[in-house]
């Protein structure tokens, strides 16, 4: 068995992986920078990190952006919290708030690791209250308000009196309080229904209590298209990695995309005209033509729903993909004269040839989508 564990130990792969994720440092500082001089003066900023900085690799994004300036980060929830923490990268004076109502069991770790827990109801709160006056702690808190979501929060109708028993409570302390725009690119209609009933709510609750509170509402739509609703702190999102929310937003930043997805040849051969590509035969070569197969598959996030549809950059020339994309590779249709070798590198999308948001249209998603759906066996290189 110790023979064994030995061999293990001594086991070396290859350090270059032939399908990497190339994630721009300077484009992420260009970006971070162009949203705080939007709302310099009116807002801070809280960088959105969750999701492993939307797939770019949460550690070295958030580095970059406390380097930025940027002293507050969201996440989804207690794990990533806990990940990010443990990560060393930020400075102890950084805040982290997790997103989603935490279990009962959860919450601990939000006073061990000095996390700011979302309180969406008062079942959540009390258990708070019982475990912080438990480890005799105080727990940092940012209630959640539920404007028209519908997926967290307290509703305005009843959230007075929870964040009253939270004053009330020696072992909570309020940090924030929060609401979630469901149409944020659109600043009228139902986003101005949402925002006036959250700073009416967060209104009454300063004058009753005689304090100011962080109020936050504005995601990456709201930025651009809502001043109204920066109020204390805006959210940035997907901005931050290059991409605008929607294509209807009233305004624009020239972000650039940080996150470049590149692959390698690894096959190239002759098909006669006549033959078929892929599972399901779904594509024939009309000629005979040259096909070049590219390590990347739907196991490293390069959708299904791109088959035979997406464009490939390979030394600077534009290769339509054929056939159905695979768990790892897809094939790509090289004509009948080229210049392609194995070994060379495939631009699937980034900042030169399709954008995540361009390939997002093809497969019929969001830049979100395309951006989280790069796997963990993709590596992340920071340049």
């Amino acid at each position: 068995m110790d023979e064994r564990k030995t061999a293990l130990s001594t086991l070396e792969s290859p350090a270059e992986k032939m399908t990497e994720a190339l994630v721009s440092m300077k484009r992420l500082a260009a970006n971070a920078l162009l949203i705080s001089e939007k709302v310099r003066g009116k807002a801070r900023v809280m960088g959105i990190v969750k999701a492993n900085a939307y797939g770019h690799g949460v550690h070295k994004v958030a580095e970059q952006l406390e380097a930025s300036g940027i002293s507050d980060f969201g996440v989804a929830n207690i794990h990533e919290a806990c990940e990010l923490k443990l990560g060393g990268v930020l400075k102890k004076s950084a805040t982290i708030l997790a997103f989603s109502s935490p279990l009962p069991s959860h919450i601990e770790f939000f006073l061990k690791y000095g996390i700011d827990m979302t309180v969406c109801d008062y079942a959540t709160l009390r258990a708070a209250q019982e475990i912080a006056s438990a480890h005799d702690k105080t727990l940092a808190i940012q209630v959640k308000i539920d404007t028209g979501m519908g997926r967290l929060g307290i509703v305005p109708q009843i959230a007075m009196e929870l964040l009253k028993e939270i004053d009330h409570s020696s072992h909570l302390e309020l940090k924030g309080i929060y609401t979630h725009f469901a149409e944020s690119a659109t600043p009228e209609g139902f986003t101005r229904q949402q925002l006036a009933a959250f700073t009416k709510l967060t209104a009454e609750y300063e004058h009753a209590s005689s304090r100011t509170i962080c109020k936050h509402a504005a995601n990456s739509g709201a930025i651009l298209s809502n001043k109204d609703s920066w109020l204390d702190m805006v959210r940035p999102g997907i901005l931050l990695y290059g991409y605008h929310p929607a294509k209807n937003t009233h305004c624009h930043l020239d972000v650039q995309p940080v996150m470049q997805v590149e692959s390698r040849v690894i096959f190239i051969k002759q098909l006669f005209s006549g033959s078929t590509v892929s599972y399901n035969r779904t594509w024939k070569a009309p000629k005979a033509c040259s096909i070049a197969t590219i390590a990347i598959g739907y196991a490293d996030g390069y959708s299904r729903a791109l088959s035979g549809k997406a464009r490939v950059i390979i030394n600077g020339k534009v290769y339509p993909q054929v056939g159905t994309v695979t768990m790892d590779q897809i094939m790509v249709d090289l004509g009948t004269e080229h210049q392609v070798r194995i070994g060379d590198r495939a631009t699937l999308f980034g900042w030169s040839g399709l954008s995540a948001e361009e390939l997002a249209d093809i497969a019929g998603t969001i830049s979100y989508e395309i951006l989280c759906g790069v796997s963990s066996r993709v590596k992340r290189v920071f340049l």
